[in-house]
């Protein structure tokens, strides 16, 4: 850093050959001296020592970062220097311990797109193990070296292309493939050979995307599903209000992020964990209370259950529109689930969509586990084969009715956690995933927890690959043909209820 004594000279040429030292020298400190000028916050004492504002408004020595009790003059910066900082800048920073800074690094330079640069992009890229920043680099050389006079360099340039997958540079290899445009016949093969190779790429990349966004799109379907293939699946209730209590969860979990940031700002990044049991509880309580109130009168009456849990749905979301108001909430992603991770080239997978799809897991865990691992579920099982011997054991049909009814809303409404974290929350939410929902339930056969989760995944990766070849009309209308024909194969679904429960049902 001893080029930083000429920032303390008036001399614009001593600043410029300072600040070309500086790019030169590889000191990481150099980046936030050079930032510093660029941004008007370097100073010069009276003493020539140089310091640095930052954002604080507090002097620092430029060199050691250490506090100084001192002012002094803005340090000289003309037109000729501006011109040259970012590009210095961006050259010191391809050697960042960040990935993000190489690659915004890489960015820069690629724009200015002077050959100058192109030595040390080359050596970032040997040392380059980071995928993304890796074909930024392989990009941005290709840029000069594909309109080079030397073959031998348009040829490297073709070949570096295809060992990075630079998917974005098929177009311009495109060009090389006839011979008024490339005259070398070697670079001609290379550039044929390299754009099948990435069509091929581009073929996988499309379907692996298709698949990993059709899974978190068949968690949200199974989670939305899950409580119904309980209520409708197990109890026969067909319940059109399983919607609303999905929506209260969303609500629950609105209200909870609410709560944390007026009363615990400092924790309000755990809003979301807290979120889960809110949710059940609220959603259990609910389900609870229509059960108890209503539908425990209308066992046996499937259509007077359809109506008069229509009618419940349209009351619920009065009654959130009254509390909440009828425009939009939006639930905002804690931090931890802000942004995402890149599998492929342009195919990035957010955290959120992620975490929806392992909170999927354990809710079916769950359960699982409440079905066939607890007292509960035991009872639930017995009530449901043979409800007149479960009540001649002394098993209280009415409790399990309400617990089993209470238990599908509760699931439904951690549904309504995992939703509200990839849109806005608003009264209508409900009437989007009650059709999808039963589809789930009825394609994946009746009362059966493992049918829900093929189906749902099924039908997620299916809406997936037929949104970008037919469009998203079209496409659901395709999948609904596509479960008519299995309903009419196999009419109890895809796993069929088999043994005393069928007779029982």
């Amino acid at each position: 850093m001893a080029a930083l004594g000429g920032f303390a000279q008036l001399s614009g040429d001593d600043v410029a050959h300072a600040v070309r030292a500086l790019g030169e020298s590889g000191d990481p400190r150099a980046i936030r001296v050079l930032k510093a000028l660029r941004d008007a916050e370097l100073y010069v004492d009276d003493a020539s020592h140089v310091l640095i504002r930052d954002k604080n408004g507090a002097m620092v020595d430029a060199l050691s970062g250490a506090p100084v009790p001192a002012s002094g003059h803005a340090a000289t910066i003309n037109n000729e220097i501006r011109r040259v900082l970012d590009t210095l800048i961006a050259r010191l920073e391809l050697k960042s311990p960040d990935p993000d800074e190489r690659l915004e690094a890489v960015g820069e330079l690629a724009r200015r797109s002077n050959e100058e640069d192109a030595p040390a992009m080359r050596d970032a890229l040997e040392h380059e193990k980071v995928r993304s920043v890796r074909r930024a680099l392989v990009s941005a050389l290709a840029e000069g070296d594909l309109a080079s006079e030397d073959p031998k360099r348009r040829l490297g340039a073709v070949e570096a292309i295809e060992e990075a997958g630079a998917l974005g540079l098929a177009p311009k290899l495109a060009a090389l493939t006839t011979a008024p445009a490339e005259p070398d016949p070697a670079v001609r093969a290379a550039a044929s050979r390299t754009i099948s190779s990435l069509h091929r790429k581009q073929i996988f990349v499309d379907g692996a995307a298709d698949v990993l966004y059709g899974m978190s799109t068949g968690s949200i379907l199974l989670l939305s599903a899950l409580g119904l293939a309980i209520t409708f699946g197990l109890m026969r209730v067909i319940n059109m209000a399983h919607g609303e209590l999905v929506m209260i969860g969303a609500y629950a979990t609105y209200a909870t992020q609410v709560f944390f940031h007026e009363h615990l700002p400092v924790h309000e990044s755990l809003y979301l964990v807290a979120a889960v049991p809110v949710a059940l509880v609220a959603s259990m309580l609910v389900g609870a209370l229509l059960e108890v109130a209503v539908i425990r009168f209308l066992y046996g009456r499937p259509l007077e259950t359809l109506l008069a849990t229509y009618g419940l749905s349209l009351l619920l979301i009065q009654i959130v529109r009254s509390i909440f108001g009828a425009q939009n909430v939006l639930v905002e992603n804690p931090p931890w689930l802000s942004g995402g991770t890149e599998l492929f080239e342009d195919v990035v997978i957010p955290y959120n969509r992620m975490a929806v799809v392992v909170f999927t897991a354990v809710v079916v865990a769950f359960v699982a586990f409440v079905l066939r691992g607890t007292p509960l579920g035991l009872r639930v099982r017995a009530v449901t084969q043979n409800r007149p011997m479960a009540a001649c054991m002394g098993i209280s049909t009415a409790r399990v009715d309400t617990w089993t009814f209470a238990l599908g809303c509760g699931v439904g409404g951690l549904g309504g956690v995992a939703l509200s974290q990839l849109g806005n929350v608003g009264p209508e939410l409900g009437q989007g995933v009650i059709v999808d929902s039963f589809l789930v339930v009825v394609l994946g056969g009746v009362g059966k927890i493992a049918g829900s989760v093929v189906a749902a995944f099924g039908l997620g990766i299916l809406n997936k690959v037929l949104e970008p070849i037919a469009g998203a009309v079209l496409g659901k209308i395709v999948v609904l043909l596509a479960v008519i024909l299995v309903i009419q194969k196999r009419p109890q679904g895809l796993f069929a209820p088999r043994g005393r429960s069928v007779e029982a049902v």
